[in-house]
């Protein structure tokens, strides 16, 4: 069959006793109980693993979020300190400056755009470093080999969110980073349909990801799986069409009045294009732009609420266009654009270019714009 079928179970029957006895292995691919997998599940994460070159395996998790945090909680204990990039994804900041605290555990913003403020962070207990590259909001792309390196000097675990990319653009393991986490909802799922998390890495690491797992109970549904897996499938394809059609509309944008500054590293000229060429082989529809001066919060409201193929909501990757407004300030403490660019009036929006056409989103956008009523 093209498709393999979905393997819906919570008991798995074994011959005898002796069968039993080889099924507890910890791992993929042997048969224990529903909360460890099945089939479904496995071809899920095996097919994951090929996809990050330099992975033995991946676990996966019912969100993204899950992922992070469980991640986290795996290989960080009490007293250790964790320095997180300041550009992190909002979730993820509350995780590393929030939620570890209950648990003996510290962290640190830093620079994403200063290697050696990293350098100048760590401590005696620093033991990881959580990167994210370019930042989902303000698009910040940080010299990953670089801060990989630094952590690995100091004996320190790199984690990456690569949901950006994916492996299809950034191969982050063979980037010096230790843990791949994507949020599959995105790229992967691809149709707004799947909420699912992963993390990918090499041995031990991802042993002691996978004992984690287990100890908090992640699980996720053969039929959620099969829908990621379904989505993997044309992944590619897909973020061909909507880096394309990205490119053509922030080009666009750049030449609007109304906008100040578009933050799209996969724009010659944009803030961080270069490293992007550099290390990324691919990039995604997920962009921000800044609004010019004489725009404020009540007229960008008028933009997005003008926009007709655009939805309103969070999340990205998926076949839908989206746009939201945001404010990085609350979410950034170091700075909160990119060094550099005309800030404007401070009002970002961020976009996510589905599989519509290209002209007719611009044709959206521009209507929107319009609507501000602003000369």
């Amino acid at each position: 069959m093209v498709s393999p079928p979905v393997w819906r179970a919570s008991t798995h029957l074994y011959e005898d006793c002796e069968d039993l006895a080889r099924g507890r292995p910890n791992e993929d691919g042997h048969f224990y109980y529903g909360r460890r997998g099945g089939p479904t599940q496995w071809a899920l994460a095996d097919a994951l693993t090929a996809l990050e070159p330099g992975a033995d395996g991946t676990e996966l998790f019912p969100s993204g979020v899950a992922a992070i945090a469980c991640t986290l909680m795996a290989l960080l204990r009490p007293g250790d300190e964790l320095l997180v990039t300041d550009n992190a994804y909002e979730p993820t900041r509350s995780i590393a400056l929030s939620m570890l605290k209950q648990f003996g555990i510290t962290a640190k913003p830093f620079d994403p755009l200063a290697p050696e403020s990293l350098a100048d962070l760590i401590g005696e207990n620093t033991k990881a470093v959580m990167l994210e590259s370019p930042g989902s909001l303000t698009m910040e792309v940080c010299d990953i080999p670089a801060l990989a390196a630094i952590a690995r000097k100091h004996g320190m675990l790199s984690i990456i969110d690569n949901t950006w990319a994916s492996p299809l653009g950034f191969p982050a393991l063979q980037h010096g980073c230790d843990v791949s986490v994507m949020s599959l909802t995105k790229h992967v799922g691809g149709h707004s349909d799947v909420m699912m998390g992963s993390a990918s890495a090499a041995k031990p690491v991802i042993n002691r990801i996978r004992r984690q797992a287990q100890f908090m109970g992640q699980v996720v549904s053969p039929d959620d799986a099969a829908l990621a897996m379904r989505g993997l499938r044309t992944m590619q394809v897909r973020l061909r069409q909507s880096t394309g059609t990205a490119v053509q509309i922030a080009e666009w944008l750049s030449n609007h009045p109304a906008v100040a500054a578009v933050l799209c590293p996969m724009l010659p000229g944009a803030p961080g294009h270069d490293l992007w060429r550099r290390d990324f082989s691919g990039g995604c529809g997920l962009f921000s732009f800044v609004m010019a001066n004489h725009v404020d919060a009540a007229a960008r409201a008028r933009f997005i609420d003008a926009l007709d193929l655009f939805g309103v909501g969070f999340s990205w990757g998926g076949f839908e266009s989206l746009a939201i407004p945001f404010d990085p300030a609350p979410v950034h403490t170091l700075r909160p654009w990119p060094p550099g660019i005309d800030t404007g009036s401070g009002l970002g929006v961020r976009l996510s270019i589905g599989l519509e056409d290209a002209s007719d989103l611009i044709g959206d956008l521009a209507q929107g714009l319009d609507a501000m009523g602003i000369s």
